[in-house]
């Protein structure tokens, strides 16, 4: 049909497909790369001292953003460490204290560098200067090469003003000392967040006001053309762009997740003879603000955060019963901001895409009726979702997500009834060269096969099995120490082996397995006053490295939490 022509290269479309979500990877077909902004921020990051200030509305693409920018950092030779504040339990915001001893261990951590805060830490002194001597006179002073420190979802640290009131100021400090001493200097920092900040600080104090600024924009025509190019459509007129971008505007996730649709819809149709017109296009759209529609769960999710408060409800009422824009009071506009439903024009904003105006215009957000049978429903269906986002799409085991939220929670049990915990971390052995040997397909299925004999091999429970990242894999046991541990992975490895995937690439000699298989590191610990979760992840992670460099196919137990070193075959 007119408008959609036959791409030659849509099987390599479709096998490096990936499902919208979570950040792009780097080495992604389908980035795109929005410089100025992204090239500004990559060579910011090589100035001493430098400061970058990342702000853009949820799911517009500042994780991939952070990934790029961290790599770029990597490429130069210098230290990365990422601070997530959404990583941060509820306690670690109680005071200033607290929170600024939780940043400076994740730092330190990160770093490979024991805490070793109380030598640092000065009640007199006062926490700020505390935690500024810390950076100053062990941190940086410990590492010879720039550190870029990278803080994610500042906005959560918005919404606690105490907190904020001291903070900010405080990297505000740590970029001025940059100007006089060299120590600082090595230090970069990058600050993301999707909201405005809306509490009171002075010019003199705000980091908002210093540094390079970035505002991740919607994507333009021509970068959706891209885009489509890149996914196999080769689209031949402007109208399915028009199409498109009428419905969501620019916005990046909305405009991914419809060509992915497409692009599945259009491998499904040339399977059978067939091919993509115009037609499909517009049932797609037509159906995009419905229940059945591709964004369903997308708006559900925000108009449940929109329920939720009451104010932001009303507000957003204001805007889809506006012809025009609107001035809201700027906390609720910041907040619609933040959330994509809104785009602020001025001290005025109005509504972001044709989509969310379909979707919410059924409903009166602020009636009563609403909000007693909808909202349960609504609620219901979030817990839902929760739990798919928990779960690794293409393993369907946890994620990492969910390892982190399990291994915090089992930590605490575990302390208060004085029992031991343990982690076992898995790596599988030369998969880059599997991959590369066999393609991304069969890459996937060995991760698939290779989590599900995981999963398998873990008997009670409250044992938890997650994909940790590419091809790690970790496993959480609770009320179990070093020697139960030791058996189960032991049932692991010889499980992954068990099942005879082939591995004999041509181009390598000398693998010690024609089949493949795992190496793992094991740490356990009953944890108390002088350990942490952070501290069990380190001595795993170690004990992994340790597995990998003796011939891999095996298991360490780690030495770093005083259990007797123990490697099996």
């Amino acid at each position: 049909m007119a408008g959609i022509e036959k791409s030659p290269n849509l099987i390599q479309t479709v096998a490096h497909l990936e499902f919208p979500g979570g950040p792009i990877p780097i080495d992604s077909p389908f980035y795109i790369d929005r410089s100025p902004a992204e090239a500004r921020a990559c060579a910011e990051i090589g100035k001493p001292g430098s400061l970058i200030r990342i702000k853009a509305p949820r799911k517009m693409g500042k994780s991939s953003l952070m990934l790029r920018i961290i790599n770029a950092a990597v490429d130069r030779g210098y230290r990365t460490v990422t601070v997530d504040f959404q990583q941060a339990d509820e306690a670690v915001f109680a005071t200033l204290d607290k929170f600024l001893r939780w940043l400076c261990v994740n730092v330190a951590r990160q770093l490979k560098l024991e805490p070793n805060l109380d030598e640092f830490w000065d009640e007199d002194m006062g926490s700020k200067v505390s935690c500024s001597l810390y950076f100053e006179n062990y941190l940086l002073e410990q590492i010879d090469s720039p550190v870029v420190l990278v803080l994610n979802e500042v906005n959560r640290v918005f919404e606690r003003a105490k907190i904020a009131q001291e903070f900010l100021p405080l990297l505000r400090f740590w970029y001025e000392q940059a100007r006089a001493s060299e120590t600082w200097q090595k230090l970069r920092i990058a600050v993301i967040h999707s909201t405005e900040i809306y509490i009171a600080l002075s010019l003199n104090q705000s980091p908002f006001n210093v540094g390079l600024p970035i505002k991740l924009s919607e994507f333009t025509a021509e970068q959706v053309q891209d885009l489509a190019r890149r996914h196999g459509l080769n689209w031949s007129d402007s109208y399915p762009i028009e199409q498109l971008m009428q419905m969501v505007g620019g916005h990046p996730y909305l405009v991914h997740l419809a060509l992915y649709h497409l692009t599945i819809l259009q491998q499904n149709r040339l399977s059978i003879g067939e091919e993509l017109g115009r037609a499909e296009l517009e049932e797609l759209l037509t159906a995009a603000p419905t229940q059945s529609g591709i964004y369903s769960d997308y708006l559900r999710n925000q108009s449940i955060a929109i329920q939720q408060n009451p104010e932001l409800a009303a507000a957003f009422q204001q805007v889809l019963d506006a012809k025009n824009s609107i001035h809201l009071e700027p906390l609720m506009a910041y907040q619609l901001d933040s959330m994509g439903l809104v785009k602020l024009e001025g001290n005025n904003c109005s509504l972001s895409c044709e989509l969310y105006r379909l979707y919410f215009q059924e409903q009166n957000l602020c009636e009563d009726g609403f909000s007693a049978v909808v909202f349960e429903e609504l609620q219901q269906e979030n817990e839902r979702l929760q739990g798919l986002v928990n779960v690794d799409e293409l393993t369907q085991i946890g994620n990492r997500r969910h390892f982190d939220s399990c291994l915090r929670a089992e930590w605490k049990h575990m302390a208060r009834d004085g029992s031991p915990i343990s982690l076992i971390l898995c790596d599988i052995d030369y998969f880059k060269i599997y991959n590369d040997t066999y393609g991304h397909q069969a890459g996937d299925s060995c991760l698939r096969s290779v989590a599900q004999a995981i999963r398998r091999s873990l008997d009670r429970p409250a044992d938890v099995a997650a994909r940790y990242g590419g091809e790690e894999f970790a496993v959480i046991l609770p009320q179990t120490d070093a020697a139960g541990a030791l058996l189960v992975a032991e049932h692991v490895r010889s499980k992954i082996k068990a099942l005879n995937i082939v591995f004999k690439p041509e181009s390598v000699e000398c693998l010690p397995n024609s089949v493949v298989t795992i190496s793992l590191g094991i740490a356990s610990v009953v944890p108390g006053p002088d350990n942490d979760a952070a501290t069990l992840v380190l001595a795993a992670d170690e004990a992994l490295y340790d597995s990998k460099r003796h011939g891999r196919d095996r298991l360490t137990m780690s030495t770093l939490l005083n259990f007797r070193f123990a490697a099996v075959n």
